[in-house]
């Protein structure tokens, strides 16, 4: 049950397609891991951040954050690889914007401490 936020600030909605950036993200993912990360439980969305602060706060500088949640079970260098799919994704979804304003980009990922309660009928379409 991958879960994927990303966090915008509102600055860059004239500048970023965050529906085509949030694509990126996913499908890389998807594509590259399909073999740890499950299809049917896999969910990512978008955060824009109104009110924020950067740096000194003098600048109109902007962020993406990644936060990816993940189940426990996977190798540190399985977690390695697919948090560095994610920073790759963004940073080629991004790079335009990258090259023309102050921007910070950064990606973590954390796994579930506890397990998690859910339902999820979705996954059915997956295992037939």
């Amino acid at each position: 049950m991958p879960h994927i936020y990303i966090e915008y600030t509102s600055n860059l909605k004239e500048e970023i397609n965050i529906r085509q950036l949030m694509a990126e993200v996913h499908f890389s993912v998807l594509d590259q891991h399909s073999d740890t990360i499950p299809n049917g439980g896999f969910r990512t969305r978008a955060i824009e951040i109104d009110d924020f602060i950067i740096a000194d706060g003098k600048e109109d500088d902007a962020f993406i954050h990644i936060t990816m949640k993940i189940g426990r079970g996977r190798t540190e260098e399985k977690k390695e690889a697919i948090k560095q799919t994610v920073f790759d994704a963004l940073r080629k979804g991004t790079e335009g914007i990258y090259n023309r304003r102050y921007l910070a980009l950064s990606v973590e990922l954390h796994e579930f401490q506890r397990e998690t309660l859910k339902i999820n009928n979705i996954k059915e379409r997956y295992r037939q």
